[in-house]
């Protein structure tokens, strides 16, 4: 069986990291290179890296923030935000991405997924969807950074995509964007439950126990976040100790495991002894030979 994963998704603009809040305010954070090298260092399984402005402002991907970026991100990276053809795409992958990330193209011109998957393969396709409430009371498919409705059900646009060729479905909740309220676990399973490529949950993690409801009640193959990685030290590695206490498999490549830890609801670790601080420090410093 397929161990879940962990994935950090670096929302940037013009290279600048930001928080998102219901994908209407950014609050800079700090340099992307940075944040890039910080979450590969503690064990994260992939990057995911949203230039969420570039469409709307007309912009291309960044080749050389993306080859920079990728000579410090020993995970895989997966790239977003400006691709509209599929020399685009090619240059991005020689730049050192693993795949790409596309949204607006994708609602703009469905065959564009056939194609980029067709050339490259389903692998590197991931397709992102922005879905939010609508005043009916469902959820909906929203375009241009969350600005536009579109009329598409979530679930009906996953299955064309994964139809069309998509690996991968990138699934952000509008509404819990920044709000630390958790996933949208109704959205998240009906996607899930409905399509057989693998679904990445994103959107609302504000303890690190959403995590776990991600995958166990979300039924996602993996769980994303990004503001919650940039306030709390070892984040990524606490997430994984979160998500193997809640029975759920992870792949753990650090030393720092802090199996006999517990935390409080913000994710930090609480007070222990000095002995008990000498055996995570063990934890962290001393490897198998």
């Amino acid at each position: 069986m397929l161990k879940h994963r962990l994935v950090a998704c670096l929302v940037h603009c013009n290279g600048v990291i930001v928080q998102s809040i219901n994908f209407k305010r950014y609050l800079p954070v700090g340099n992307v290179k940075t944040a890039v090298e910080f979450v590969a260092k503690w064990d994260v399984d992939e990057i995911v890296l949203l230039d969420i402005n570039a469409t709307n402002e007309g912009r291309k991907p960044n080749l050389a923030l993306v080859a920079e970026v990728s000579t410090r991100c020993f995970v895989p990276l997966t790239v977003g935000g400006g691709i509209h053809d599929v020399a685009e795409i090619r240059q991005i992958l020689r730049n050192g991405a693993d795949k790409i990330c596309i949204n607006s193209e994708a609602l703009r011109n469905p065959r564009f997924v056939t194609e980029s998957a067709r050339i490259y393969g389903s692998q590197c396709v991931v397709v992102s969807i922005d879905a939010r409430m609508n005043t009916d009371g469902q959820h909906e498919v929203y375009a241009d950074g969350g600005r536009r409705a579109t009329g598409l059900d979530p679930v009906r646009w996953a299955r064309e995509m994964e139809r069309r060729g998509a690996g991968e479905i990138f699934l952000n909740s509008i509404d819990r964007d920044g709000s630390k309220h958790g996933y949208d676990l109704q959205l998240i399973r009906s996607v899930a439950e409905a399509v057989k490529v693998p679904v990445v949950a994103c959107g609302g993690v504000g303890v690190m126990s959403h995590f776990v409801e991600g995958v166990r009640e979300g039924k996602a193959s993996a769980v994303a976040a990004a503001n919650i990685f940039h306030y709390i030290e070892h984040s990524t590695i606490i997430a994984k100790a979160h998500l193997l206490h809640g029975g759920v498999d992870v792949r753990l490549n650090t030393a720092a495991t802090y199996k006999s830890f517990s935390f409080d609801t913000s994710g930090r670790i609480q007070k222990k002894s000095d002995s008990e601080l000498r055996q995570v420090w063990f934890e962290k410093h001393v490897f198998e030979q």
